[in-house]
């Protein structure tokens, strides 16, 4: 969609050297004639955007020094239009503002996150495209706000409706405003499932320019026993490859448009845990395939949990891990 390489540019380019170059005595057309290989592309790094509370700050938020910060959730009453941050707070929250100011002040852009795992997603809430765009806007004013993701789960997956009329709603804004759109979907070892891939699908049929895809490498199933970290690199694969059909990406630029989201420690399905030898794993893969961002759930969770707090399952505030404070956000960023 987005990101287009100049081939005949680059390949004029080339042609160009290597004519300057015939007289060389090493290093020139001769000798790449005879079979040496170009040398390999520089490792690119891929961004830190951890998930912040929109409406709480946390010791940890700055760990790792993110590039982006995705502000999350923005759901609506199920009964109403009215978006709300975390599901209560204002749009015009003073709190919220005071939040993405403080956060954008060290350098960092925030990307707001609509939807995730709990309460209603917008879409699903209002009745028309028109309803559903000035409800988006008015949370991306709030905080002046360029970038949004969709944390699309559960019945937000399968409702048809609601997928279309989000679409039609960003393609709206996008006519109206920059405004950079990337998806977070649920993902399995094997790749993205059918209802992500039609969310894509939607949005090329509704000319939304989608950035990135971020799959939530995490919560895959009792089944799944194995490592976590081999688990996010497989997927991360296959739903590269998914990406270069749905969006029709060259394989670079499906990697570039790729995002890992990663729960650390311990996970919401029993016997799953991402170390911190899976995050530095990860961000190795990362930089020698050239994805495009590594994020984790969440950087309120980035901390040792107290010694009296139970860790056999999923905590809200601790990664359930022997750990530093940050070690993740480090670890991922590089």
């Amino acid at each position: 969609m987005q990101r287009r390489t100049r081939v005949s540019s680059v390949a004029a380019g080339l042609i160009a050297l290597g004519l300057a170059c015939t007289a060389c005595s090493t290093g020139g057309v001769a000798d790449q004639a005879k079979g040496s290989a170009p040398p390999p592309p520089a490792a690119t790094q891929a961004a830190y955007t951890p998930y912040v509370s929109a409406t709480t700050a946390a010791d940890t938020d700055s760990a790792g020094s993110p590039d982006t910060y995705n502000l999350a959730f923005v759901t609506s009453d199920a009964s109403s239009c009215t978006p709300f941050w975390g599901g209560s707070a204002a749009v015009g929250s003073d709190v919220v503002a005071a939040r993405a100011e403080a956060l954008t002040e060290t350098g960092a852009d925030i990307r707001v996150s609509f939807g995730g795992a709990a309460g209603t997603e917008a879409a699903l809430a209002c009745d028309s495209a028109e309803e559903l765009a000035d409800a988006y806007a008015e949370v991306l004013d709030a905080v002046g706000a360029t970038k949004a993701d969709f944390d699309i789960e559960g019945d937000a997956l399968t409702d048809t409706a609601s997928v279309t009329r989000r679409n039609e709603a960003l393609a709206l804004l996008q006519e109206k405003r920059d405004l950079d759109v990337t998806y977070t979907l649920p993902v399995m070892p094997e790749g993205l499932e059918d209802t992500g891939l039609a969310v894509l699908q939607d949005a090329v049929d509704q000319d939304v320019d989608v950035s990135g895809v971020d799959i939530m490498a995490m919560n895959y199933s009792t089944s799944h026993s194995g490592d976590m970290g081999d688990y996010a690199e497989q997927a991360a694969a296959a739903a590269h490859d998914q990406l270069v059909d749905a969006l029709g990406l060259s394989q670079d630029e499906a990697w570039k448009a790729l995002h890992i989201t990663v729960m650390i420690g311990v996970n919401d399905v029993e016997g799953e845990t991402f170390t911190l030898d899976d995050a530095e794993s990860l961000r190795a893969f990362a930089t020698r395939q050239g994805v495009g961002a590594l994020s984790l759930w969440a950087a309120f969770r980035d901390q040792e949990c107290a010694s009296d707090e139970d860790t056999t399952g999923a905590s809200d505030t601790c990664s359930g891990v022997d750990q530093e404070a940050g070690a993740f956000a480090e670890a991922l960023s590089g």
